[in-house]
């Protein structure tokens, strides 16, 4: 579900962008809106990456504890899946940035 909300950021940039440059995406890629705000999608991005973060964490303390319902493949798993949607978050945010930097060195 992370992904996919990156997914449509990012292609909603690159839509963004293209259209800077004056450049014709094909209808297709364009992104249609969906009726929730950039700053909702940014949020629920954010409270997903915190659960998946929170839920790695929690496997990881009942194998230290013993669970037997709990086996190093889920823990490995669910803390890989927490590091990338980490870094998938952050590298959003470094391209938000990036892009609000530039708007605000445009000449006007």
């Amino acid at each position: 579900m992370i992904i996919n909300n990156i997914n449509q950021v990012l292609n909603q940039m690159n839509a963004i962008e293209s259209m800077a440059k004056s450049q014709v995406l094909p209808e297709s890629t364009i992104p249609k809106p969906q009726g929730s705000s950039f700053a909702g999608m940014m949020q629920q991005a954010i409270d997903q990456v915190n659960q998946s973060q929170t839920q790695a964490r929690e496997l990881g303390q009942a194998l230290e504890m013993g669970d037997p319902n709990v086996d190093i493949a889920q823990v490995m798993i669910a803390t890989q899946k927490s590091s990338i949607s980490f870094q998938a978050l952050t590298e959003v945010r470094n391209k938000l940035l990036t892009a609000y930097q530039d708007v605000m060195n445009m000449p006007v």
